[in-house]
């Protein structure tokens, strides 16, 4: 089950261009797919690591958003790392995020993605600012 204040972003930005669908949302794991097909490949057939990348900061970010009081802060990519570890043509990969460290400032996240068989194919790590919401422009 998704918690309340997702349902509305979910069809947003490059989550939804990839094909990102959350499966599980809370503030200790965020688990999400995303499909290896024309959207996420690069020209020589295999997912691209942006869109591996694209999925990990996904997935931190809306963990990192979990724990924090989103009516007064926003927790916003401030590093990323990834490494690839093995290629993959098509089917689906499913990323699990777990956070490292989580105050009052900063969050750092631990991002899995695997294939179908849970077989790693990229690990990274993303650190988020929790910074305070910024007014609305009139």
């Amino acid at each position: 089950m998704l918690p309340d204040w997702f349902l509305s972003l979910r069809t947003h930005g490059m989550a939804g261009t990839l094909g990102i669908e959350l499966l599980e949302l809370s503030e200790a794991r965020v688990v999400a797919t995303m499909p290896v097909d024309e959207r996420t490949r690069q020209p020589f057939g295999i997912l691209h690591g942006g869109a591996s990348v694209a999925l990990a900061e996904t997935v931190a970010s809306l963990g990192a958003a979990a724990r924090i009081d989103r009516e007064r802060f926003v927790a916003v990519g401030q590093e990323i790392n990834a490494n690839h570890l093995r290629p993959k043509s098509d089917g689906v990969v499913r990323a699990t995020g777990v956070p490292v460290h989580s105050g009052r400032k900063s969050q750092v996240w631990s991002i899995e993605i695997a294939d179908e068989l849970g077989k790693l194919v990229c690990i990274s790590r993303c650190t988020l600012a929790v910074v305070p919401r910024r007014a609305e422009p009139a």
